[in-house]
């Protein structure tokens, strides 16, 4: 990746107005899911609920404040969440085609829940707890081979991601190979991503952690720039090269680990949004992080109200709906626009 970006100058208001217009497009996007489900219910009956009115149908707020809005929220977070993991990833090991799941903390998350199935936990608490524990283990593991042995170098991260991935996706097929059939459906749709079991107590737990790690990363921005230039280059203007990739690195595995314990894996976010925006705006950090991740989140709610209405009054796993449309949107950008968007 090269970085144009950096030689033109980024004014904040430039920063303020086009996060105002990804935020815009946020909202609206929010609000046509609001009205989309297998139970009809009108914009008059919302504002007459979120008003107060009186003789609004107990049965639409149900639905409204404690199964739709919830489920919004946290897609939104989730897809938050994952764009940005997309953007620092790509950013750290210079690579375009990485993503949130790369270094394999997506899959010792999921590990953990698998595991956390298999014993008979439930997803209120259980298995969440369980498929974070997994995304620490990760962590753990990864930054003691890297650092350690080998050096904070991207090749050897993006190896020793391959490389733990690859183990425990081995373990979580040979669970789900031995697993009964009631059991097995669980694991399945939670592997291809579930915000069917969303409840608001996940969005008290997963806010704090985005909005904290969101300003930290952000604080990094002009550094992440000088990465992308190269690491030779970064040390050279006096970025601390192995201490800025290793609090990256911590940073956005935690946040990942924390949105994939509550929504199962959910791929492609973090590959596509990220390179999108990179395309259509540039590779300043301190414009691609805030776009990227409104852009993110917007995405996954799009995404998963296809994935509740498209065979109502069945679902599909939204992870299912995520790939379905991203990877033939994305190539579709790349035979058309790509030559003419390309300022990365």
């Amino acid at each position: 990746m090269t970085e144009p970006a950096l030689k033109r100058p980024l004014t904040r208001s430039r920063v303020a107005l086009l996060s105002s217009a990804l935020g815009l497009l946020l909202l609206c996007v929010a609000g046509v899911s609001l009205l989309l489900g297998t139970a009809d219910i009108s914009w008059d009956q919302i504002l007459g609920l979120v008003t107060g009115e009186e003789g609004q149908s107990d049965y639409a707020r149900l639905i409204l404040f404690e199964i739709r809005l919830p489920r919004i929220l946290l897609a939104g977070l989730v897809g938050f969440a994952l764009a940005l993991g997309g953007v620092i990833f790509q950013a750290l090991l210079r690579n375009p085609l990485a993503d949130p799941f790369i270094l394999g903390v997506s899959s010792g998350s999921a590990f953990g829940a698998i595991l956390g199935i298999v014993l008979g936990f439930g997803f209120s608490i259980g298995v969440p707890v369980m498929s974070f524990a997994g995304a620490l283990l990760t962590i753990a593991i990864l930054l003691q081979i890297s650092a350690r042995k080998m050096g904070m170098e991207s090749s050897t991260i993006l190896l020793t991601g391959v490389i733990i991935n690859a183990f425990f996706t081995s373990i979580i097929m040979f669970f789900i190979s031995v697993s009964a059939d009631a059991k097995l459906h669980s694991m399945l749709y939670w592997l291809y991503g579930d915000l069917s079991q969303t409840k608001f107590e996940y969005l008290l737990f997963i806010g704090p952690v985005l909005l904290v790690a969101t300003f930290m990363l952000y604080r990094l921005s002009g550094q992440l720039n000088l990465l992308t230039a190269g690491e030779e280059t970064a040390l050279q203007l006096g970025v601390e090269v192995k201490k800025t990739k290793r609090s990256l690195l911590v940073l956005v595995s935690v946040l990942i680990g924390t949105v994939v314990a509550f929504s199962g894996l959910i791929g492609f976010v973090g590959l596509m949004v990220p390179h999108l925006v990179r395309m259509m705006f540039g590779a300043d950090h301190r414009l691609l992080i805030p776009l990227a991740s409104l852009g993110g989140a917007a995405f996954l709610i799009a995404a998963d109200t296809l994935a509740r209405t498209v065979i109502s009054p069945s679902e599909l796993p939204v992870g299912v709906i995520s790939a379905f449309l991203g990877a033939p949107f994305f190539i579709y950008l790349l035979r058309t626009k790509g030559s003419q968007w390309d300022r990365s």
